[in-house]
């Protein structure tokens, strides 16, 4: 029989979109307080970091706070931190080679592994990306058409629109990458049992294992990301590694984005008068995705750091060698960044939000995920003004334990 799944913490439960007040409590209160963290099958004391000048603090400062001194045990799922996102607090395994030096890597191995992969995420990378993601959200938009109302959203749109963008940029088939996603996905849910989970990485890595195979042999399709990490960089890493950088890449690509396209489209259809700003308006899409992001904040804390030395925050002496997590949500409804954070407005003067991280580990995809909802809400609103969830929001079923906060699905008619 298999061991009821544990309660969701505290920094990753929510109340709607919102998070839960206790959490506002322990940022006003104790902005440094004991928690548990569970890495794999172990549990850990940690200090949770809820206010954003300490979170800033934290993320921007490797020398005091190292990415490098705690890796998640061997053989169970990982977070999706150098992707959209800082990553998850709670998590297990570390990925191979690649994707486990860019979670948790300090420069200059950090440095070195993260320049393999930054060309392919420019802004000049993405404004010549930009007609194709277009020509993706146009396609299954004209799919929607042919539904019949209601119809889940989450399946129409808001997942296979960046799994088409994420598959494209590796030079995988959509199809592919679709069933690497069906393999992996328990391994991202934390209600799922540990040996569940680790089989969901394991199944899940050796099919990527066998696609980067295929392109050793010449047998893929020779072009994309995944080709050329192979030919410029297969001498230096196995199998394994690269397929371990391919997963992390389709994960934080695709789960993140997936989730903040279905949770943004409930947040805009909650406030008419907002989405039709964003709707109407395209010169106030690029203000509303950042508002969208820091109201979400869908990645909801970071991977854990270690104090190297003794440090004090906001009065509280953390040991050297203590693990901290970071809460993303909380940092980024901190009253010292403005008036009013806990309400969502498209209007609001863009705030310095740390949805993407903030230092050396700052989101490689965050200039993506940008071009991505800037494009795909306004579209989504204009080909269906009518658009509304067809069911209460408290009957919205969310996704809450798990590395990415998103909902299971969301019926929408029209």
């Amino acid at each position: 029989m298999s061991k009821a799944p544990p309660e969701a913490p505290v920094y990753v439960r929510r109340d709607g979109l919102r998070p839960v007040p206790e959490l506002d409590r322990m940022r006003a209160e104790e902005p440094v307080s004991r928690i548990e963290v569970t890495l794999g099958p172990v549990r850990l004391p940690a200090w949770l970091v809820a206010r954003h000048e300490d979170v800033r603090t934290v993320f921007g400062d490797y020398t005091r706070f190292s990415s490098a001194m705690l890796g998640p045990p061997p053989g169970t799922a990982d977070d999706t931190g150098d992707g959209p996102g800082e990553g998850g607090g709670e998590g297990g395994g570390k990925p191979a080679g690649l994707a486990a030096g860019l979670l948790h890597s300090d420069p200059p191995e950090h440095t070195r592994l993260r320049n393999i992969l930054k060309a392919e995420f420019t802004m000049a990378q993405m404004r010549r990306l930009e007609p194709r993601v277009r020509a993706i959200i146009d396609e299954h938009l004209d799919a929607i058409e042919e539904w019949e109302a209601p119809a889940d959203l989450m399946e129409a749109f808001a997942r296979p629109v960046p799994l088409a963008v994420i598959s494209e940029i590796l030079g995988i088939p959509y199809a592919d990458g679709a069933e690497f996603l069906r393999l992996s996905n328990p391994h991202l849910d934390f209600d799922k049992d540990e040996a569940e989970r680790t089989a969901a990485v394991m199944q899940s890595h050796a099919m990527l294992r066998d696609l980067v195979r295929k392109q050793r042999k010449g047998q893929g399709s020779g072009g994309g990301l995944l080709a050329r990490l192979v030919a410029e960089h297969g001498a230096d890493f196995s199998d394994d590694e690269l397929a371990g950088m391919a997963a992390l890449i389709v994960l934080a690509g695709h789960e993140n984005m997936a989730n903040m396209l279905g949770l943004g489209t409930v947040l805009l259809l909650s406030h008419p008068d907002q989405a039709a700003i964003v709707r109407d308006k395209p010169e106030a899409a690029a203000a509303a995705v950042e508002e969208i992001l820091r109201y979400i904040s869908v990645v909801p804390t970071s991977t854990p750091r270690t104090a190297v030395h003794d440090v004090t925050l906001s009065g509280r002496l953390v040991r050297a060698g203590e693990l901290l997590v970071c809460s993303l949500v909380s940092a980024n409804r901190d009253e010292a960044l403005g008036d009013g954070l806990a309400e969502f407005d498209v209007t609001r003067p863009p705030v310095p939000h740390l949805a993407f991280g903030h230092g050396i580990h700052h989101c490689l995809g965050a200039g993506l995920a940008r071009m991505e909802m800037r494009l795909a809400y306004p579209a989504l609103l204009r080909r269906f003004p009518d658009l509304r969830v067809a069911v209460r929001e408290e009957d919205l079923v969310f996704r809450e334990h798990s590395v990415s906060f998103g909902l299971r699905s969301l019926p929408v008619t029209w």
